[in-house]
């Protein structure tokens, strides 16, 4: 699994030096449109890139994670699917996901800075940000990605595929099956022969990724693309209908299986959701001015305003200071320039301690960090919150099976009622026999002693006085 981790970031190293050289190449062109639009040639191309590289590895990751499952030999099938389950996901989420996570957190954050720039191969600068920041890119590439992989991978490849391997099928079985020149060739197909030509049903545990990685793009950073839920909702809506067709008429049937949840899927939903609240705390507190902003207007601004931004952010940067052969060839100005701005919060180069970190970019970083901690919790708590209020069963059903419970205690109650009646009458029929066969002996006793109280009087009479008794 590490492996094949490292492989993805490698992939995404590759897109980077293909932006790096591509921009590099294209600011040297001498159309003057080439070279305007160099940003956005190298964006669009490279998300691009992205995507396909995503998709072609998304496949082989499937099979992979199915592969290294089969070597441990789980005991259990549940045991087998769950592994599976968590080493597809792993592989798929740093697949989809690694990309849009360089944008955000880590494109122009190690770029240095004038006279000291970081270079890749000894000859190419790292890639920055657009003078207004990353979380432009950073919408565009996750809206290309998401909405690129809804539409190929879960909608067209979910019908395509499986049309394809009933096609392979059926060939491979008019191919190998003798030819039979018998009457009931011309007869209809029966219906098993038809669901025999079907796609094996192989579970539900790639329909359950598309939603989770899905759910991954909707949540994660929902900050820098809003739109995300629409498409997401969209989307859902076409794929409720290709499914049901898919299942319907291009799968054999499946087996069914009774399930009391989905299992590890819900505790991959809620590790989602927690990291999502990190997630987009960082996007609003790093990648995009919402921090720096608010720490200008409310710390730095004279009146309280915004006028003034821009240039508090600038640093100064001496140009004599550039290293040989980094310097600038020609300049557009007329005149020589001694100083250049750049965005960052540096000392100036007449300062003792030029070029290094200034009071304001501490200040704005222990501001960003603050913001993270304070909306992690406050989101945290009102998710808490709203879980304790809104109850997991609706309070009417709720209502309803009391009142079956209910119902139920009084059925059993009357049958226990009924079952206690017919035991008491029984009871009482045999006492009634007992008193009828004791009366009996009574009435026998008493002529038998009538019988015998001529002969011995005494005897008789201390006869009856006992069958009194």
């Amino acid at each position: 699994i590490s492996l094949q981790i490292m492989l993805t970031f490698s992939a995404v190293f590759g897109v980077i030096v293909y932006r790096i050289t591509t921009a590099a190449a294209l600011s040297f062109s001498t159309n003057e449109t080439t070279r305007s639009n160099v940003r956005v040639t190298v964006t669009a191309t490279a998300v691009i890139i992205n995507l396909v590289v995503i998709l072609i590895l998304d496949e082989i990751y499937g099979a992979v994670a199915k592969w290294l499952t089969e070597i441990e030999v789980p005991k259990t099938e549940k045991t087998f699917e769950e592994r599976l389950i968590l080493k597809a996901f792993l592989l798929k989420f740093v697949n989809s996901y690694a990309p849009i996570f360089y944008v955000a957190f880590f494109k122009g954050r190690f770029v240095g800075r004038p006279g000291h720039y970081v270079y890749v191969f000894d000859g190419y600068r790292m890639e920055e940000c657009a003078p207004g920041g990353c979380l432009m890119e950073l919408c565009i590439q996750l809206s290309i990605i998401m909405l690129g992989k809804q539409l190929i991978q879960n909608n067209l490849f979910e019908i395509g595929i499986p049309k394809l391997k009933k096609l392979f099928r059926k060939l491979k079985d008019e191919r190998t099956e003798p030819k039979e020149m018998d009457t009931s060739q011309s007869k209809d197909p029966q219906q098993w022969d038809l669901d025999y030509i079907l796609e094996p049903f192989t579970g539900l545990t790639p329909e359950y990724m598309e939603m989770i990685i899905q759910f991954g793009f909707v949540t994660l950073f929902v900050a820098s693309f809003p739109l995300a839920p629409l498409f997401a909702l969209l989307n859902n809506i076409i794929e409720v209908r290709l499914d049901a067709k898919k299942f319907v008429t291009e799968l054999r049937r499946p087996d069914t299986v009774r399930a009391k949840d989905i299992g590890i899927w819900y505790n991959i939903l809620n590790g989602i959701g927690k990291l999502s609240v990190i997630i987009n705390a960082f996007v609003i507190a790093v990648t995009s001015d919402f921090i720096p902003r608010l720490m200008y207007q409310y710390a730095y601004s004279q009146n309280g305003t915004m006028h003034g931004f821009i240039n508090h952010t600038l640093s100064y940067f001496n140009v004599s200071h550039l290293k040989a052969g980094t310097q600038p060839e020609n300049s557009p100005f007329a005149r020589d320039v001694l100083f250049c701005r750049f965005k960052d919060y540096r000392e100036p180069p007449w300062s003792p301690n030029q070029y290094e970190y200034t009071k304001q970019y501490w200040a704005v970083l222990s501001a960003r960090l603050a913001f993270v901690i304070l909306f992690q919790n406050l989101v945290m708590f009102l998710s808490v919150l709203v879980d304790w209020m809104i109850p997991d069963i609706p309070k009417d059903i709720s209502e309803q099976i009391k009142k079956e419970k209910s119902v139920l205690v009084d059925f059993f109650l009357k049958e226990e009622h009924e079952k206690l009646k017919l035991i008491e009458s029984f009871i009482a029929r045999d006492k009634q026999k007992h008193k009828s066969g004791t009366k009996g002996e009574r009435i026998r006793a008493a002529s038998f002693c009538q019988f015998n109280r001529s002969q011995k009087g005494s005897f008789a009479s201390f006869s009856s006085q006992h069958t009194e008794v």
